[in-house]
């Protein structure tokens, strides 16, 4: 009871870590779709090879994720889930300065990847420290602060994308988590955790995951919900310039308005299905209302939006507020396994459904080839949006639970 008495004066400064953190995470994500055609102009890729070498250093950096998650996630649940937050930080930030000094595409590539890592661990850690300190029927307004705040970044990289050279924009952004961890609050670990820390309990077993068949589809749901948020955002927003010239448009469209925009959107429509779910008292209902928006929003983004670049920016942000369940889709994923596995499986969700981006724009290219850029874009929706409508629909309701038990197995 003291541990958690402690836990609830602890929580404001875990809130403000996790979303600073989350903030400075999200910048550098984005950044790179943001600067992505001019870094590649000063590297000498120009031309329809930016798509090509874009997608390829896109990759890099999700498959580092996709490591990622599943290494801090462990870490999470064996070590505790301060240790993830702070390394993590550290490590995309080291990683985004070094972008900075990048004079190849190989280099570039690596960099990415090393960046992919460390950006996996902040938000799962920060989303399990945050649902493990608040009261079960008030935390959903925790993770929606972080959530909604640490978005923000990427409205942040595209504003000084626009102001600043693609070097110092990567200098800015290790710079703020640097000075992040110079200024650390004192936060402690949670309760819930530091009860079973020296349990005789399975703890960060990432394969027991798959060795449970109730587990599995368990997990599975919770990622197969969010297939369509990194096609939006890795696809359609990222190479809206490409859309825009496909659908003649007329007007010259910048990627980097495209992502500040569709960033904006993703705020409000995260503060919004926070908001829904709590006065809703579900979660489940409220993924169901935002990937119907997806449908609507993707339908009109790829085939009527030749009304000019007003509309077509307008369109990124539409599109970036019906993918902002983020929050509510990442608080689901941490209220459905026990302590031992919550970290593991909080961070692993968001970097694989961030590591889908890879077979969502492989996929994406094949039948480009074949259907053209619109066409192209819809089959890939359509089967993403599909599968997390069916993944949805099966999930289990998870608001007010409570959070406090173990698996033992």
């Amino acid at each position: 009871m003291n541990d958690l008495k402690k836990d609830r004066k602890n929580v404001i400064g875990i809130i403000i870590v996790a979303a600073l953190g989350y903030f400075v995470d999200v910048y550098d994500l984005i950044l790179f779709s943001v600067v992505r055609k001019p870094s590649l102009l000063s590297l000498g890729i120009a031309g329809d090879l930016q798509i090509d070498v874009g997608v390829m250093l896109l990759n890099w950096q999700m498959a580092g994720m996709l490591i990622g998650g599943i290494l801090w996630g462990i870490l999470g649940d064996k070590k505790g889930r301060i240790s993830v937050l702070f390394g993590s930080i550290f490590l995309y930030s080291a990683a985004n300065i070094a972008n900075g000094f990048v004079q190849d595409v190989n280099t570039y590539a690596m960099l990415r990847f090393i960046a992919g890592i460390g950006l996996a661990g902040e938000l799962g850690a920060g989303i399990t420290l945050v649902s493990e300190t608040m009261p079960k029927e008030t935390r959903g307004w925790g993770t929606t602060i972080v959530a909604t705040v640490g978005l923000m970044g990427a409205v942040a990289a595209a504003l000084i994308a626009n102001e600043f050279e693609w070097r110092v924009s990567y200098f800015i952004g290790g710079a703020m988590g640097l000075v992040l961890l110079v200024l650390r609050i004192s936060v402690y670990e949670s309760g819930m955790y530091r009860n079973i820390k020296e349990m005789d309990v399975p703890k960060g077993s990432f394969m027991k995951l798959f060795t449970d068949r109730e587990r599995f589809f368990k997990f599975s749901k919770c990622i197969l919900i969010g297939l369509p948020t990194w096609f939006v955002i890795g696809v359609l927003v990222t190479f809206s310039d490409k859309f825009a010239e496909a659908l003649g448009i007329g007007v010259p469209v910048n990627p980097a308005q495209s992502i500040m925009y569709a960033y904006i959107g993703i705020v409000i429509g995260d503060f919004v299905s926070g908001y829904m779910s709590q006065v809703m008292r579900s979660r489940k209902k409220v993924v169901m209302i935002f990937l119907m928006l997806n449908v609507v929003c993707i339908g009109i983004y790829l085939y009527f939006n030749q009304f000019g670049g007003a509309f077509f920016y307008f369109m990124c942000g539409a599109l970036g507020f019906a993918n902002g369940y983020w929050a509510v889709f990442v608080t689901n994923a941490s209220e459905q396994f026990g302590t031992n596995y919550r970290a593991t499986v909080t961070t692993a969700v968001p970097n694989i459904i961030r590591g889908t981006t890879v077979p969502l724009t492989l996929s994406f290219q094949f039948f480009r080839e074949y259907l053209g850029i619109v066409n192209g874009a819809l089959v890939v929706a359509v089967v993403a949006l599909s599968i997390a409508v069916i993944a949805a629909l099966r999930t289990e309701e998870t608001f007010g639970k409570d959070l406090d038990y173990v698996e033992m197995t």
